[in-house]
């Protein structure tokens, strides 16, 4: 199958637009000034104020057959042209009217991996990521997938239209598996470092002081 590419880029009228729509604000600072703001909303949001559900899973053996892993994402997306890596929980999954934020988790997961959530570990406060930028929010549901032995990866079972590819990565090793994308022409998205930074900065406090 042929890469993915963006072919060509026209302006959309906002009256036009079914997923982003472009709105102008006044707001007013602390001394009293009115000040303009544009931004870009969903128009999807459901009447619980929540946009999307970003997913960590927690693969985990009970066995102790291999090391905790979660699940890389990688999708090609048109805004930056270019394909990029996602924890699945920096990849966020629109939640349908009706549905809690866990229930939307649990279903994708294991539409987009094929992996089936044992529970929730875990469910985050109302977040935003880019509020300079959109008022989009979203919630982090971590879950639990166990497994009693080795770690297999199921089948996806994905929408028509759907091209993602999932990998399963240790957690311990996410920050070095980052750098090998980055040289073969990814791009990270930015929560997904934040995470390894983390994960890193951790471990570099734990570690024995020479």
């Amino acid at each position: 199958m042929p890469d993915s590419k963006v072919v060509a880029v026209e302006e959309l009228a906002s009256s036009e637009a079914k997923w982003v729509k472009l709105k102008k604000c006044r707001w007013q600072d602390p001394t009293g000034t009115e000040r303009l703001w544009e931004f870009a909303e969903r128009p999807t949001r459901s009447s619980s104020g929540v946009d999307a559900v970003a997913i960590l899973a927690l693969l985990r053996s009970e066995s102790d057959a291999f090391p905790p892993s979660t699940i890389i994402i990688e999708q090609f997306r048109p805004p930056v042209n270019n394909y990029v890596n996602f924890l699945q929980a920096c990849l966020p999954r629109l939640i349908n009217e009706g549905e809690s934020a866990e229930e939307t988790a649990i279903r994708e997961l294991e539409e987009e991996t094929g992996f089936k959530a044992n529970g929730v570990v875990e469910t985050s406060p109302l977040l935003v990521a880019d509020p300079g930028m959109t008022s989009a929010n979203m919630k982090l549901v971590t879950v639990d997938v166990p497994f009693p032995e080795k770690l297999e990866m199921p089948a996806q079972n994905l929408d028509p239209g759907e091209f993602i590819t999932a990998r399963i990565v240790e957690l311990g090793k996410l920050r070095a598996e980052l750098r090998e994308y980055e040289k073969k022409g990814f791009v990270v998205d930015a929560r997904l470092d934040h995470l390894a930074s983390g994960f890193e900065l951790v471990k570099k406090l734990h570690s024995p002081k020479p």
